[in-house]
């Protein structure tokens, strides 16, 4: 049956917005592999953010109200309860945890619309990009990770590095390019990873999060926590990601 669904997708394009596809040297994210058991194990920060860095940070997606963002602390405060680093979205808006079988969802003049799931979204990205920025060297020189699962565009033949339980596309290219895809079409996913050649941070995503999360220094995670337009959180690299 696989076989049958990945013959009808469409080869993936190179470039993947103005991110080059990377198949020959995968070397750029050999450091990525470099994990001791327990350390960046899958379903934790430094699982989805990569391990080794100072501090992290948890950047929630937006909730929406006809195609607005709603931040999680807004929509709890009308439920009469409270976000903290590690609140789950079922239980801001205190329904069961598998809340996508939902078929009624929302509360009229607060929000309508689930946070996105998957990479980050672009308009989180695009207030996340500024601040990267900031703590890099190298931000005309960035490697991204893209898993190969999703189901717009058939890879076969590009190789893959593997990360916690997931299979990425290597791509290259300036931070500034980081939301490029959205060119393709408007659904085009963004990089589950991103990081620059200095390797000063790394933001992680993941197919089932909705949440994005940014492995740094004390003062990135400082920024981003101050950053208009983001709702972050301080977290720890072995806590658990939602």
């Amino acid at each position: 049956m696989d076989t049958w669904t990945r013959s009808y997708r469409e080869a993936g394009p190179d470039p993947y917005g103005r991110l080059r596809v990377e198949s020959a040297d995968l070397g750029p994210a050999r450091w990525l592999n470099e994990r001791r058991p327990g350390f960046g194990d899958f379903g934790t920060v430094s699982g989805v953010a990569a391990p080794g860095f100072a501090a992290y940070a948890r950047v929630l997606h937006p909730a929406a109200l006809d195609d607005r963002p709603v931040r999680w602390d807004a929509v709890a405060a009308a439920y009469g309860r409270q976000v903290r680093a590690l609140t789950d979205w079922h239980e801001v808006i205190g329904a069961e945890r598998f809340y996508q079988n939902q078929g009624e969802y929302g509360l009229p003049g607060v929000w309508d619309e689930h946070p996105a799931e998957g990479p980050t979204p672009v308009g989180v990205a695009r207030a996340v990009l500024p601040v990267l920025a900031r703590h890099t060297r190298t931000p005309e020189r960035c490697w991204f990770g893209l898993w190969e699962g999703y189901g717009r565009w058939e890879w076969e033949g590009v190789p893959t590095f593997p990360t916690p339980e997931r299979d990425e596309i290597l791509l290259s290219g300036p931070l500034a390019d980081a939301v490029s895809p959205v060119g393709l079409d408007e659904f085009a996913e963004l990089p589950d990873l991103w990081w620059p050649q200095d390797r000063a941070w790394c933001v992680g995503g993941d197919v089932d999060l909705v949440s994005t999360y940014v492995g740094g220094s004390e003062e990135l995670v400082a920024d981003l926590l101050a950053a208009p337009g983001l709702e972050a959180h301080r977290v720890t690299a072995s806590d658990r990601v939602g």
